[in-house]
């Protein structure tokens, strides 16, 4: 009984959201390990190292829209911000054009973000949310992560159905 009750006093999270969506119609995820960078080929500095064993895994969740969906984008967009405003997320950064937009959000404090999370929209392709998962990330950590993933020879087999989905109409 106390199983059902906490499970049913469980505050939506970014999270259960993925799980949500993740076999809903117009929605594609996509989990990814460390492995998708080829790492083992590259001679890491000690900062890459650690943003490498600071990183666990990547989610991403995509909702392609389309010239039939465009209120279910707008209710599943906003269902994303409101999370992003009540879960626990301190945005870093916002920007919004004519087009669409994107944040940057953070959970976790100073030296011990456990998710950074980028979300991107745009009404003509879809949105997406991209969810860095780690335990004690910095900031720092994140822009290595950047710059590994510039000079690093991908895994893009793994990236297959997220190009294809974001691509312009």
């Amino acid at each position: 009984m106390t199983l059902t009750l906490v499970s049913c006093n469980q505050k939506p999270s970014l999270q259960t959201y993925f799980v949500e969506k993740s076999e809903a119609k117009d929605f594609v995820t996509l989990d990814l390990g460390t492995g998708f960078i080829k790492a083992d080929k590259l001679k890491l500095t000690p900062e890459e190292n650690s943003a490498m064993e600071s990183m666990q895994k990547l989610n991403v969740l995509i909702f392609k829209s389309n010239n039939t969906n465009a209120a279910e984008y707008d209710t599943e967009k906003d269902k994303v911000k409101k999370l992003l405003k009540t879960d626990n997320y301190e945005e870093l950064m916002k920007v919004n054009t004519s087009q669409g937009g994107m944040s940057v959000s953070t959970k976790g404090k100073g030296e011990h973000i456990e998710e950074f999370v980028l979300f991107l929209n745009r009404q003509d392709t879809g949105f997406g949310v991209i969810r860095v998962l780690g335990k004690d990330m910095t900031p720092q950590n994140v822009l290595t992560m950047v710059n590994l993933l510039q000079k690093s020879d991908l895994d893009t087999g793994q990236l297959k159905p997220l190009m294809g989905i974001m691509k312009q109409k």
